[in-house]
């Protein structure tokens, strides 16, 4: 798999539409955890075990709707969607914890 970049809060919404469980990384390209954490975040999905899943990143100051949609306030925010609904978060630079907001993702497909 592959962390797909969303560029409008119109693109998140079809891509929750057409995929069962979505995980996103809300972050800002100013945002130092937020680039430490970026790698841990593409390995994630590109490990087998976590194929069922859509993994995306959102630039909180490119698409401010998506931000205020989930009451983003702090980055980088990880939520993971089941069909179409929030179902989980992780706030902060915490692999263990995005780690398990994954794996509790999967766990619902």
């Amino acid at each position: 798999m592959v962390v797909h970049s969303v560029s409008t809060f119109e693109e998140f919404k079809s891509i929750s539409k057409v995929n069962k469980i979505v995980v996103v990384d809300f972050y800002a390209t100013w945002c130092a955890p937020c680039k430490v954490i970026s790698p841990i975040f593409e390995k994630f999905s590109e490990d087998p075990k976590f194929a069922g899943i859509y993994f995306a990143k959102i630039d909180v100051d490119a698409v401010p709707q998506a931000a205020q949609e989930y009451g983003i306030r702090a980055m980088p925010t990880f939520l993971s969607f089941k069909d179409e609904e929030k179902d989980g978060e992780v706030i902060g630079a915490n692999p263990k914890g995005v780690e398990k907001l994954i794996t509790d993702a999967l766990a619902k497909l």
